[in-house]
């Protein structure tokens, strides 16, 4: 059987949720896991270990079922295990979970087998069947996550909050994956005329063209999504225990779509027809909605997120993350997305902990959260999966 084909079928009691959840997981020569294989309820999972154990390597695993290169952003033969293989030579790993969705099942596998001249490529299959891209799966999944070095988003590179919003927009516009693919492959082709030629007009303005498409439909799909989030935090002003955020999205393309859309389009092809040059000496592209920037407020203390402490700031994309977790359920009959907390209750006080496990359970979400000490979790453990991890070995507690 493939490494990415379907897996034998559950129990029954693996599968009495219907919202979003993984029910089964199964990881081969993934980073410290050599093969390891969990069951799991639809409830939160608890995963509890020391630092070193493999418990975010179990989170990069899950990231890689939704569209993208997973939390972490790494490239694909990193995650490759380094010590002795357990499967086929050609297997460099794989990652397969059985997911309950709209009260139905989908098999998903995602992984590289080593290509001939050392051309690996990554692989997607949903119920078996092979997939055009990791694209296809936005159609199914719904994922958020938040990690430590996430802490400062609003502090460091526009790039990270980009990711963030691109992330947090597949939710509720699944095509924005495929449009930023097209994107970002004629922008890389643009760029590599203009630095080694031919600069054929005719071929560069064909690629601009379709720049300007799906730049334009990438901005006005996060400024929809930042219009969303923002009527749902409006709602968790009250909330108490995570502070309220307002959120923008700026950038020329933005700008640009003050208009209407077709107008929007055209400016932003000529726009990059007037930066040739300057792109070519450059290196870089100057135009379009790779270089927007989101920024937050927060609205209580009427302060930049960026000028806000660590702990207001993780605090500020906790509550970001609930309130697009809210709003998707909302839009989604009840249907929650899964969200990934990398060792969110450390830096958290007793009070906010209660709140966000309280609120995890209220919102049905299957929320995989990890932590050093089991102790920290003791509100959530008679309603959730909890495994302890120590050297990539995973027990179950309950």
């Amino acid at each position: 059987m493939s490494l990415l084909q379907p897996l034998p079928e559950l129990a029954d009691t693996t599968r009495r949720h219907c919202s979003l959840a993984v029910t089964q997981l199964r990881l081969t020569n993934f980073r410290s896991y050599a093969r390891a294989e969990l069951e799991l309820s639809g409830a939160p999972v608890v995963l509890a270990g020391p630092n070193g154990a493999g418990k975010t390597n179990l989170l990069e695993a899950i990231s890689l079922l939704s569209p993208g290169r997973g939390l972490r952003g790494a490239q694909l033969s990193e995650h490759t295990r380094k010590a002795p293989q357990s499967a086929p030579q050609d297997v460099l790993w794989a990652v397969h979970a059985t997911l309950s969705c709209d009260g139905g099942s989908y098999d998903v596998g995602t992984g590289v087998t080593a290509g001939a001249q050392g051309s690996d490529r990554r692989q997607v299959h949903l119920n078996g069947a092979p997939a055009q891209s990791s694209a296809d799966l936005a159609e199914i999944i719904q994922m958020a996550w938040l990690t430590p070095a996430m802490d400062r988003l609003f502090s460091d590179s526009a790039s990270g909050r980009r990711r963030f919003l691109d992330r947090l927009v597949l939710g509720f516009d699944p095509a924005h994956a495929r449009r930023s693919l097209r994107y970002e492959q004629a922008m890389r082709e643009r760029a590599r005329l203009l630095r080694l030629g031919p600069r054929d007009p005719a071929w560069l303005d064909g690629l601009e063209k379709e720049m300007a498409q799906s730049g334009v439909e990438i901005a006005a799909a996060r400024l929809a999504t930042v219009e969303r989030l923002n009527g749902a935090l409006s709602q968790r002003e009250r909330a108490g225990a995570f502070p309220c955020a307002q959120l923008a999205i700026t950038g020329d393309t933005e700008h640009l779509l003050a208009g209407n859309g077709e107008s929007a389009r055209q400016a932003m092809q000529d726009s990059l027809a007037r930066a040739r040059l300057r792109d070519a000496e450059t290196r870089r592209t100057s135009v379009g909605p790779h270089t927007s920037d989101l920024a937050a407020r927060h609205s209580e203390k009427r302060m930049d997120a960026r000028d806000c402490s660590t702990g207001e700031q993780k605090a500020l994309l906790i509550s970001i993350v609930l309130a697009d977790a809210w709003e998707l359920a909302r839009l989604r009959d009840g249907q929650p997305p899964i969200i990934l907390f990398d060792e969110i209750a450390a830096h958290l006080d007793q009070r906010r902990r209660s709140a966000l496990f309280e609120e995890i359970v209220a919102l049905g979400a299957q929320t995989w959260l990890t932590g050093t000490d089991l102790a920290l979790f003791e509100n959530l453990v008679a309603r959730a999966d909890i495994f302890t991890v120590e050297a990539s070995q995973l027990t179950r507690q309950n």
